[in-house]
């Protein structure tokens, strides 16, 4: 298990993700995003935004992807 925050996603707070993979964490981050924004969290408004962009144009997102990737790999067994 490795551990990501929000704020290692994209968004403002330190909240952390935890998951086998960074896809785990990508997805728990897209759950927190949507949760806040439903409670109206202006502060995870624009992370929000750029979630909903990625999944939209993934094609065009897939820099960001592998960057999230990359930084799980390195981060350390917790």
């Amino acid at each position: 298990m490795k551990t990501m925050t929000c704020r290692q996603l994209g968004g403002p707070r330190e909240l952390a993700h935890r998951g086998q993979t960074a896809d785990d964490v990508i997805n728990a981050q897209d759950r927190h995003l949507k949760e806040a924004e439903k409670a109206g969290d202006a502060t995870h408004q624009e992370a929000r935004d750029a979630m909903k962009g990625r999944w939209r144009h993934p094609k065009q997102s897939l820099g960001w992807y592998r960057d999230m990737k990359r930084a799980f790999a390195e981060l350390p067994e917790s």
